[in-house]
């Protein structure tokens, strides 16, 4: 069982690492770049790809959690790992349910589509960067988990 338990483990970081990079580093800018005409929805797409790889991190992030606090006890706490697994799933849970809704908002108050030059449309610009800066965050210290477990594992 204890084999399965870590094969799931590795299979589950793959797919969220690997997730957050194919999302937000290929499939993102090939979206807006194939639907030029219609950035609007590119911006649909991408955002309802986001928003899956939001909720594949947090089931993600709770197995690979509960898999290191169970396989190693309170020394969990003391892995570097560890905090970084939490780390990542707290940007996750911010993106997801604090700056998304807000985006949604904001587009939400913007209609019809003249008002997104008005000073909302700065506004969105300001919340979609930070957004973006979170996600880049969250790719880069999913990177050092990869590496952290590569170098657990020998």
């Amino acid at each position: 069982m204890r084999r399965l338990a870590d094969a799931l483990y590795e299979i589950t970081l793959t797919l969220w690492v690997g997730g957050l990079w194919a999302i937000g580093f290929l499939v993102a800018p090939l979206l807006f770049s194939v639907l030029a005409a219609d950035r609007q929805l590119a911006g649909l797409i991408a955002g309802k790809l986001f928003a899956l790889i939001g909720w594949v991190g947090l089931g993600c992030a709770t197995y690979l959690l509960l898999h290191t606090v169970v396989r190693m006890g309170r020394i969990a706490w003391r892995r570097w790992t560890f905090w970084l697994l939490l780390t990542m799933l707290l940007l996750t849970a911010v993106n997801l349910f604090g700056i998304q809704p807000l985006l949604a908002q904001i587009k939400a108050d913007t209609l019809p589509r003249q008002a997104m030059e008005s000073v909302l449309n700065q506004r969105f610009a300001i919340w979609h960067g930070v957004s973006g800066v979170v996600y880049v965050v969250q790719s880069l210290l999913g990177v050092l988990l990869v590496i952290g477990f590569r170098r657990a594992a020998r």
